[in-house]
């Protein structure tokens, strides 16, 4: 099997597992109060769920998956493969939450299905030369990722309901492009042998950077509706991922502008269904119940429900 195709069937069986974790971890941690927000006891809490395991077996069966894919094809061609998680989740929850799908969350899932295939056949990502970002790079990609992430976070911990849920998701899909860069930059050493993979410094980031996402991950679900957080966990992440790709290993890309123009319209049709996805009430179901009820124990202010009534 060509190690391209290999890359791509990975990916996508990636992105499946992430579908099912999204629902899982959704409907473990729905039910936890605003105010375990960042904390440490939200996690606590989710441990004493059988559920939430599932979730995270999931998890981690998505992050073998998208080693091994990035062990046979480019950043640019695994990370956005996993946008296909959203259209999957939002299904899967609809089916879980007994929810009926419109015309709207068809449309948005065929303009994401669509946007997807003209991004990476325009795009037409192939392997680089480069094996390592090289130190200078790291520094400077890592930094600017923590930077922004931080804002976010900040952002977020001022925000309420399902703005808070949005741009925690957009922490959480910047750090996993992030993770992705250093999981590709662990592989890169696998040739050499498993101790050289384990010696490796991007290993050990590589893990504690796939933690902290999934900590972003447990708030930015906890904080809002699914709707409100996926969107800016899915998009940001190929994004991310393949300005990686492309600055610091050398991966190349198309050069045609008319084929980058087509691209470019291919990643415009991704972004505009997934935020077609966001408006859409079908996974509010168990979250504004939620709201009401904090708000009737006077945990949650009125103003800060999120409710859009």
């Amino acid at each position: 099997m060509p190690p391209a195709v290999l890359a791509v069937l990975l990916a996508v069986a990636a992105a499946c597992s992430n579908a099912a974790s999204n629902v899982i971890q959704r409907l473990t941690n729905r039910d936890e109060p605003q105010a375990r927000t960042l904390s440490l006891r939200l996690i606590a809490d989710l441990l004493h769920r059988p559920l939430w395991f599932g979730g995270l077996a999931a998890v981690t069966v998505s992050f073998l998956l998208q080693a091994s894919a990035l062990r046979f094809g480019p950043l640019a061609l695994v990370e956005p493969l996993l946008v296909c998680e959203l259209p999957l989740t939002f299904l899967g929850s609809a089916v879980v939450l007994h929810a009926t799908l419109g015309r709207r969350e068809w449309a948005a899932a065929g303009a994401m299905t669509a946007g997807l295939a003209t991004l990476i056949i325009f795009l037409d990502p192939r392997r680089g030369m480069a094996q390592d970002a090289g130190g200078a790079v790291w520094g400077a990609g890592l930094a600017v990722g923590v930077a922004v992430v931080g804002a976010l976070v900040v952002a977020g911990w001022r925000a309420r309901g399902d703005a808070r849920a949005a741009l925690y998701g957009a922490a959480t899909g910047i750090q996993f492009g992030v993770t992705a860069a250093l999981m590709k930059g662990a592989v890169a050493e696998l040739p050499q042998g498993v101790s050289a993979v384990l010696s490796a410094w991007q290993t050990y980031a590589m893990v504690a950077s796939g933690l902290l996402a999934l900590f972003f991950v447990q708030n930015a679900l906890q904080s809002g509706t699914l709707v409100a957080a996926q969107p800016g966990i899915t998009l940001l992440d190929p994004f991310v991922a393949i300005a990686w790709g492309i600055f610091a290993f050398g991966e190349r890309a198309s050069s045609d502008p008319v084929h980058l123009a087509l691209a470019a319209g291919g990643g415009l049709a991704m972004a505009c269904g997934a935020l077609l996805l966001s408006r859409s009430p079908v996974l509010d179901t168990g979250h504004r119940a939620r709201r009401g009820e904090e708000r009737g124990r006077g945990r949650l202010p009125a103003a800060a429900s999120g409710d859009r009534r």
